[in-house]
Order: structure tokens, then sequence, then C-alpha cells
């Protein structure tokens, strides 16, 4: 009898053990979908540089200057290192030519319409921004590359254009708290852009 007593206390203990682990957290990782996004406040300093325009950009990005083979003086990156985003501002002075002019709108127009291949949707909308001007504003649904661009212009000499891209092949939907943490970066720009 003493020997069933024993036998019986050792499952008792193990059932409670057993009991104990199912009531435990789950520590199992997750999937590569379910990646954690920690996104900093929304603070903002003033444009370093002597360029033709000043706007407001985000504290957590750096300014670079674009090193492409095609840049221009003044234009630039605004790269997020903690969320691998970049925002590509390029600037042209088209006072002295009208032909630049027409042709940097219509190079705006083309470079979010290559998107169509892979974009659901492509809303376009018009800013006005606290300064009297007007922004395009084109945000791109679907796996695409660029989910929000922008382009203003004073009409007579400044042309400015922006666009935003990822160094990572996540899926736009996962990447969505991030796309909408720049896309708010990228209004504050235009809110407090000013041409010189």
């Amino acid at each position: 009898m003493p020997r069933f007593a024993g036998r019986l206390a050792w499952l008792g203990a193990l059932a409670l053990g057993l009991a104990a682990c199912t009531a435990a957290p789950d520590f199992t990782p997750k999937p590569k979908g379910y990646n954690r996004i920690v996104l900093p406040p929304h603070r903002y300093r003033a444009l370093p540089g002597n360029h033709p325009y000043s706007f407001e950009y985000s504290q957590s990005a750096v300014v670079k200057r674009d090193s492409s083979y095609m840049a221009q003086p003044h234009w630039l990156n605004i790269y997020y290192p903690q969320l691998h985003a970049n925002v590509q501002i390029t600037y042209m002075d088209v006072a002295r030519d009208r032909r630049l002019y027409n042709k940097m709108m219509e190079d705006a127009r083309k470079l979010t319409g290559k998107h169509q291949v892979k974009a659901t949707a492509i809303d376009e909308r018009v800013l006005k921004m606290p300064n009297g001007m007007r922004a395009s504003v084109f945000e791109l649904s679907g796996e695409v590359p660029s989910q929000f661009q922008f382009y203003t212009t004073d009409s007579t000499r400044h042309f400015l254009r922006g666009a935003l891209y990822f160094q990572t092949a996540t899926a736009n939907d996962s990447l969505a708290p991030v796309i909408e943490y720049v896309k708010t970066d990228m209004v504050q720009m235009l809110n407090t852009l000013k041409y010189k």
C-alpha cells in the first residue's frame, strides 16, 4: 500500500506540474511577419546647409547628399537608419528654361506612373501648404518600391520632388506603420517648406 500511495503522490505531482506548464506564457518564436517595430516620437529640426529651399525633417533621420551619377547639387537623401527608409529629394532651378519646368512636371508624373505595374491603386491629391503653395501628393498601394511621393513648385523658379523608398524586402503590409510614420514626416517637410 505505501508503494501505491507513493506512486499516486508522484502522479499527482506530475499532473500539477503539467497543469502549471500549460498556464505559463507562450514564448514560441513568431513567424517573420510578426516583426516588432518601435517608432520614435515625431521631433523635427531645420535642414542644414545652403540650399535654395529649407524645411524641417525628422530628428531620427540623417541628411546625405545624393551620390548617384546623375545627382544635381541640391539633391538629398533623408535617411532613417533604424527604419531602413530613405526619402529622396530632388530639386531643380527652372527659372531660365521653361522647357525644363515642363520636363520636370512630366518626369514627376512618369516616375509615379512607372509603379502602375505593381500598384493596386495610385491616389493623387493636392495638398495646400501653410505658405499658400500647393503640392501634388501620390499615395501608392500594393507591393510598390515607393509608397509616397510628392512634387511642388512655385511655377516660376523652384521645382522640388520627394519619394519614399525602403531598403528592405519586407512586404508593404508589414511596413504599414513605418510608411505612415515617414509619410507624416514628409507632410511636415511640405508644411515647413520655404524657397529662398
